[in-house]
């Protein structure tokens, strides 16, 4: 049975989710081309959607995105006419007109610009709404572009719900950001132009606002001080790639925890930890037993079931998590 995804509504606070979704069969469809108009498409529909992006990693056949929902608020229709002109930058010459029609009736408060209004705020300011009209979006491109019909992505996205604390955050962004690094494609993420740093480093302000949100005090910080603080949960001490250690493999991990080790954060994560994108919640035992006692009020499950640490190969910090893992943690 599939499970009830866990949100928050948006009407009492914010929330952070790490998605995640899949091209069909996991087939590597996306080109460098597609990954460009991808990232772009991204930016735009999370500016309509009135989501932050925090980061993200577009891969040959997947991709990842922290983003931050803000709490829902009132929007005013100038607002509105402006993340409505987001989607559509080179509108028709029909786009054109249906939109001065629309701002006349929204000028006059007629019911045909109050049920425009409310079909576009029915789309914004909600997780499934953000990835509904961003898979969307791209699959028209696509099957377009590539003279294909059908489905393009593979069932319906993966979502955790992160806790919104600089710490928890900064280590499921550095896990999204070294996709590259894990594929063996760059030693550094920054090299990779299809992931939030690489656009953060190459100036892009808006990636820049969200690496800065990964960093205690970092959005009153210049940026040069928030990216050092970045770096170094990217690559541990120094916060500089070393030669051969764009992985670690997950024989080398089983063994350290065979035998109780510990081996740094920014090792551990340049392997696949199941963890990020299978955990339902992760965050602090307080926030993902908060989740869960949620869970439990509104569907009725869960009742044996109890927060988690992670395994401790590393210092996750407080890190534990709502689900457990059928299939082995790394790897």
């Amino acid at each position: 049975m599939r499970q009830a995804r866990i949100k928050v509504d948006a009407g009492e606070r914010a929330a952070v989710y790490h998605v995640m979704t899949r091209t069909v069969n996991g087939e590597r469809l996306l080109d460098d081309v597609a990954r460009e108009v991808l990232r772009k498409q991204l930016w735009q529909v999370a500016d309509y959607c009135g989501l932050e992006v925090v980061t993200y990693a577009i891969m040959s056949n997947h991709f990842h995105v922290l983003v931050r929902v803000p709490q829902r608020a009132d929007m005013s229709d100038a607002e509105l006419l402006r993340r409505y002109a987001v989607l559509y930058p080179k509108p028709t010459r029909y786009q054109t007109a249906q939109l001065a029609v629309i701002k006349g009736q929204l000028a006059k408060g007629a019911p045909e610009g109050s049920a425009w209004r409310e079909r576009q705020l029915a789309l914004m300011g909600d997780l499934s709404g953000f990835m509904k009209l961003l898979k969307q979006r791209f699959s028209v491109w696509f099957n377009r572009s590539h003279g294909r019909y059908g489905t393009l992505w593979s069932e319906r996205f993966k979502s955790v719900l992160v806790e919104g604390t600089s710490g928890v955050m900064r280590t499921i962004a550095a896990y999204i950001d070294l996709n590259p690094v894990r594929a063996g494609l760059v030693d550094d993420p920054k090299d990779y132009r299809f992931c939030g740093y690489a656009e953060a480093v190459a100036g892009n302000a808006v990636a820049r606002r969200g690496i800065s949100l990964l960093v205690e005090g970092g959005a009153s910080h210049a940026w040069s001080w928030s990216h050092e603080s970045y770096r170094q949960t990217l690559f541990g001490k120094g916060g500089k790639p070393v030669a051969n250690t764009r992985s670690i493999s997950t024989e080398a991990v089983a063994r350290t925890m065979a035998t109780r080790g510990r081996l740094p954060l920014a090792s551990v994560l340049r392997c696949r930890i199941r963890y990020f994108s299978d955990g339902a919640v992760l965050g602090s035992r307080e926030f993902v037993q908060k989740h869960l006692a949620v869970y439990r009020q509104q569907t009725g499950r869960r009742q044996r079931t109890a927060p988690r640490p992670l395994p401790q190969v590393t210092d996750w910090g407080e890190l534990t998590t709502l689900r457990g893992l059928r299939r082995q943690t790394f790897g």
